[in-house]
């Protein structure tokens, strides 16, 4: 699993860095910059900010399902 994030959809809202700050860093004024795109151990907290950000800018991809489709 990795996270990636659409920059064009980012607002800075910051949401995922309240929900898993040892993945995400958003300045002040500026876009969301993913720390670990592998979240390993805090796959929940991933999960749960893909899930709360207000304009859907996350996602988590699965390249292992990716390989064998």
């Amino acid at each position: 699993m990795r996270l990636v994030v659409d920059l064009d959809l980012c607002q800075g809202h910051a949401v995922c860095q309240d929900e898993a700050p040892e993945l995400f860093e958003v300045p002040k004024t500026g876009q969301v910059r993913i720390l670990r795109a592998d979240p390993g151990t805090d796959l929940e907290a991933a999960r749960l900010a893909v899930r709360y950000c207000p304009t859907q800018a996350l996602s988590l991809v699965d390249d292992e399902a990716e390989k064998e489709s």
